[in-house]
């Protein structure tokens, strides 16, 4: 069985690996020079990890390294570096769309559940990359779907009956101050999990 943490390490690495290829080909696309430190920020990793990376495309054929003088690398990607990244986009595609169709089929079975508990609209409160899902979810099983930036404006509807509110990624579901509708307050990345309210399980 596949470990989900190893998983997100090892997709996280090679996003970084991505990143550094892909600004090393830009710069040479606009015959600019790029440092090491600009590679660095730009894939959000310390300088050692960066240098540790290059000198390992290096070995692998995909970068040539030119010292221009005794502070500065030339960087240039070859032919089987374009080739990389060209495996490597086509991976990451394909990872994200194997994401988008389990986190469709989460929503798709919390829309379900609300439904079947009597739920007739869908607020989500913030601002969230999936929320097409969600719409598309709320339609194909007759729900309203109303998404709204404003925590304030979520919680007036909130009050309204049949009324659910999700809070997109990165948003804080407030304590209210007096109990209010029927379904209690849910968190959008506790419902891709699986996890319902106060820990409890989806179903």
């Amino acid at each position: 069985m596949n470990n989900p943490s190893l998983d997100r390490q090892a997709s996280s690495s090679d996003d970084s690996e991505l990143v550094i290829l892909e600004n090393i080909y830009s710069s040479q696309k606009r015959s600019r020079s790029v440092t090491q430190r600009d590679l660095a920020e730009a894939a959000g990793l310390s300088l050692g990890m960066t240098n540790a990376l290059l000198k390992r495309f290096s070995d692998k054929g995909w970068v040539l390294l030119k010292r221009l003088n005794a502070r500065n690398i030339q960087y240039a990607l070859t032919p089987d570096g374009v080739n990389e990244i060209a495996h490597r986009t086509y991976r990451y595609f394909r990872r994200t769309a194997k994401s988008a169709g389990l986190y469709r089929d989460m929503i798709e079975a919390f829309v379900m559940e609300k439904k079947r508990a009597g739920a007739s609209r869908l607020v989500l409160a913030g601002v969230s990359d999936l929320d097409f899902l969600i719409e598309y979810a709320c339609e194909r099983h007759g729900l309203l779907f109303v998404k709204t930036a404003d925590p304030a404006k979520a919680v007036r509807l909130g009050g309204s009956a049949g009324t659910v509110i999700v809070y997109a990624e990165g948003e804080t579901i407030p304590e209210p101050d007096e109990p209010r509708g029927e379904f209690p307050d849910e968190c959008l990345s506790r419902v891709l999990v699986g996890v319902g309210p106060h820990g409890t399980e989806n179903r």
